[in-house]
């Protein structure tokens, strides 16, 4: 599956692109930096209106505006705002990594606080679950051509 990082690791910035032309529209801050690169499933259309979002768990930087290859590793069930906003967990294909307990202790952590500074926002994190589950929800969000 292509990825398209829209914001980097360590980045208190969120970026947001038009996600189906990957048009940049502007930039916000957030109240957490960004614990791995988080950008969005390329030809996918989630619940909320916006491409599938993924986090790529990679040690490597990988920039803004780039696409990368990559594969579902699981998927982290989260409701934002009453409404289902899941997100893929996905690695690099040479890097054979999983998401382990750090890593959801991490992704937890930032969900959780990163729109801190929004008055109101909701965010629940739900169960983690594997490569099957994120396959299964990709493909349920695939767009049609």
């Amino acid at each position: 599956m292509k990825v398209f990082i829209q914001n980097e690791a360590g980045s208190l910035v969120k970026h947001y692109h038009n996600e189906k032309t990957l048009e940049p529209l502007g930039a916000t801050a957030v109240s957490r930096p960004y614990p791995f690169p988080y950008g969005f499933i390329i030809g996918t259309s989630a619940a909320d209106g916006c491409n599938v979002d993924c986090f790529v768990i990679t040690k490597r930087y990988l920039a803004s505006g780039t696409i990368v290859e990559c594969d579902a590793i699981g998927l982290m069930q989260q409701i934002e705002d009453q409404k289902e906003d899941h997100n893929v967990l996905a690695a690099l294909p040479d890097e054979g990594i999983e998401a382990d307990e750090s890593t959801r202790t991490l992704l937890i952590g930032f969900v959780q606080h990163v729109f801190d500074h929004i008055e109101g926002k909701q965010i629940r994190v739900g169960e983690f679950q594997g490569v099957a589950e994120a396959l299964r929800h990709i493909e349920s969000c695939r767009d049609v051509i």
